[in-house]
């Protein structure tokens, strides 16, 4: 059985749509747990039981953006030591530093087709699950 799992925390549902189906794509096995924003992801990381082994998480997102959200993502016992890339449509050099000083591991462009989605996934994946 797969024990990978990839938390992915994006308000946007077609975006989370295109990471899904990169992943089926990809022919990576990997599971996708899927929250709307970061109030959503904060709240599942508490309660949660299942070992993350990846949170992939948007920057602009309603009720708690990424920024707001990593801060406590590492806050959280069970979560601390996961890695957390964020991805964002708008990668000041400023919001990558912001992003890195509240622990994110990696920052990413966010991608705009469904081929840049595919290389994220593969990309993530070769670097954090494999």
């Amino acid at each position: 059985m797969n024990d990978k799992i990839i938390l992915l925390a994006d308000d946007d549902a077609d975006d989370r749509f295109f990471v899904q189906q990169a992943i089926a794509s990809s022919g990576v096995s990997v599971k996708v747990i899927e929250v709307e924003n970061g109030l959503e992801l904060i709240t599942f990381l508490k309660n949660n039981l299942v070992p993350i082994s990846l949170i992939l998480v948007d920057m602009n997102m309603p009720k708690m953006n990424g920024l707001e959200a990593i801060s406590q993502i590492k806050a959280i016992p069970s979560s601390a030591d996961v890695p957390v890339v964020m991805i964002s449509t708008s990668p000041h050099q400023s919001l990558a530093e912001k992003a890195y000083q509240n622990g994110v591991t990696s920052f990413m462009p966010k991608p705009n087709t469904f081929d840049e989605f595919t290389d994220l996934i593969m990309s993530l994946y070769k670097r954090f699950l494999s």
